[in-house]
């Protein structure tokens, strides 16, 4: 059923143009570069949704989110990175610093957005309504991430809260939050890559 992609993406670009989007696609962010934005711009488009920091044990899955984004872009899906400083402060730059970082470390390519809130105080609309959309996040088999913050004497928070930098949100052509994952689900887990291939499918 190949043939039938464009055309599905089409009619699901058209919804978009004609003002059809859902309430999590309407909340305003900023570009990294301070240009106002939506998840809406990239409607029609299976999104991922990670929350980002540049001095994070897992601050080298960025390498990965790029590789993903190659690989599945032309087929209507993007990454979209969101940074944040809540966990143990790894995203202390200002928006001009992270650009430089995760172009010159990195070679990021899909589209970054401004330093957000994800947790706590001051939490940002889209993380309230992801994390209200899904309030659990899926473990890779036979670890549990949050048992291993709690090892490090770290307070994970109510179960329903990101745990930390790399927590990824799957969002549908249709702007439905699908899937949620633990932060260290590296983007290429087969967890994670069936979900984005089964979006992709639809």
């Amino acid at each position: 059923m190949k043939g039938s992609a464009p055309a599905r993406d089409a009619a699901a670009i058209l919804r978009y143009e004609r003002g059809m989007t859902n309430e999590l696609e309407q909340i305003p962010v900023n570009t990294l570069d301070g240009k106002p934005s939506s998840l809406a711009e990239y409607g029609g488009k299976v999104r991922l949704v990670v929350n980002v920091a540049s001095k994070c044990g897992l601050t080298p899955q960025y390498a990965g989110l790029e590789a993903l984004y190659q690989k599945y872009k032309d087929r209507g899906f993007e990454v979209l990175g969101f940074p944040a400083n809540e966990f143990g402060a790894q995203e202390p730059g200002t928006d001009e610093e992270i650009q430089a970082f995760c172009s010159t470390s990195y070679g990021v390519t899909f589209p970054m957005f401004s330093k957000i809130v994800v947790k706590g105080e001051g939490q940002h609309p889209l993380y309230a309504t992801l994390t209200t959309a899904q309030p659990e996040a899926q473990q890779l088999p036979g670890t549990d991430f949050r048992a291993k913050l709690i090892g490090y004497g770290v307070d994970p928070g109510a179960p329903d809260e990101v745990l930390w930098n790399f927590e990824k949100f799957l969002v549908s052509r249709q702007g439905e939050v699908v899937q949620r994952f633990a932060p260290d689900v590296a983007p290429d887990a087969e967890l994670l890559t069936e979900a984005i291939e089964r979006e992709l499918s639809r």
